[in-house]
């Protein structure tokens, strides 16, 4: 196992199948001082143990394992751990496997094809609660995304905050833009996933998205 260096912020657990990945994995993550491999684990329902054993903040987290596949695993850490981010990284890119994994509370969706650098930003992004999606997932996703019927507009804070949250910003980030508080950024937050029907910030960039607020990269 790896331990933490003086300047490690973020434990991640590794969750794949395969020996060889999760070894990548580690040298990929090895090379930034800001990130610790906590443990790792071949299956969901070895996932779901480890985090309660070894409190990751990050994981990530394949899809198609034996025992316990990946969406499961997810949806129950999500259950027992909310605290706890989980990023897709998988070598699948399937339209009922990409919704079911983010309805299951995956925060992001990468391919394994991923550059290492940009797995790294995505393993910090989750860490501060922002959104990181596979531009083929997040067209996929945004074609899936329905709303209930509005119950009444969005304000003009509103639009714009869902905009930043399309951008992939956390809360912390939207208060410091906007100069306002991180309190207020939340309750706008609330307030408009309650207006569009949606549960989860990852599906309101995903609205964003969808309509057109933000386009995709």
């Amino acid at each position: 196992m790896s331990h933490p260096g003086p300047k490690a912020s973020l434990g991640v657990l590794l969750v794949d199948d395969h020996a060889v990945v999760r070894q990548g994995l580690r040298m990929f993550l090895a090379t930034d001082e800001g990130l610790y491999v906590v443990g790792e684990a071949e299956n969901g329902q070895e996932a779901l143990e480890k985090v309660a054993a070894l409190h990751p903040d990050v994981v990530l987290m394949d899809l198609l394992m034996p025992v316990m596949d990946g969406v499961q695993a997810t949806r129950q850490i999500k259950a027992r751990f909310p605290e706890v981010e989980v990023i897709v990284l998988t070598s699948v890119l399937n339209d009922h496997l990409v919704t079911e994994a983010i309805h299951a509370g995956a925060t992001g969706y990468l391919l394994k094809d991923t550059h290492p650098e940009e797995l790294v930003e995505a393993i910090h992004a989750a860490g501060r609660g922002e959104v990181r999606l596979h531009p083929e997932a997040a067209r996929r996703l945004a074609q899936e995304v329905r709303t209930a019927e509005m119950r009444e507009a969005l304000t003009p804070r509103e639009t714009e905050i869902l905009r930043l949250v399309g951008r992939g910003l956390s809360n912390k980030r939207i208060a410091q833009q906007l100069e306002l508080s991180e309190l207020t950024v939340k309750t706008h937050v609330s307030n408009l996933l309650s207006k569009l029907g949606l549960s989860s910030r990852t599906q309101a960039a995903l609205f964003a998205i969808k309509e057109g607020l933000i386009g995709l990269e």
